[in-house]
């Protein structure tokens, strides 16, 4: 017998982890109606045709969030596969730039601490994106920069 088994759909999404003046990092709440309703992310979305990582990112925060940031260095790529979806994210480290959040394609939006990240629940994939973030961090403590 030949069973055609079909793989999910695959998502690029770029994802930005975005850091403010006072060494927080901005996440938000999905909607509940929506995949994943309810849970936390690292605010991002979908690569459109002809976008590179970076310009979806920028994007993506100005039409979720209405803010400015500056696009920093790459953290990690994470292929993960949900049963009814396989994603790719490619997330950078952000600043913020200007003007103030707001939760225009989401529930909630808070500043939090690095050490705050447990006290939420994210997706799956976005646990392998807090190990890295924690690993680069205590690395940069290591190296006191």
């Amino acid at each position: 017998m030949n069973k055609n088994i079909s793989s999910p759909p695959h998502k690029i999404i770029g994802v930005a982890i975005i850091w403010n003046d006072k060494q927080q990092i901005l996440i938000d709440r999905r909607r509940p109606e929506g995949t994943m309703g309810g849970l936390w992310e690292f605010p991002g979305g979908k690569i459109e045709p002809g976008e590179t990582i970076e310009e979806c990112i920028k994007r993506e925060i100005d039409e979720e969030l209405a803010i400015d940031i500056e696009i920093g260095e790459h953290l990690v790529t994470i292929d993960h596969t949900y049963t009814d979806l396989r994603v790719t994210l490619t997330v950078h480290e952000c600043r913020h730039v200007q003007r103030v959040p707001q939760a225009l394609e989401c529930d909630e939006i808070r500043w939090v601490n690095l050490e705050q990240l447990s006290q939420f629940d994210f997706p799956a994939a976005n646990f392998q994106i807090i190990t890295a973030l924690k690993q680069k961090v205590a690395n940069r403590k290591q190296l006191n920069i």
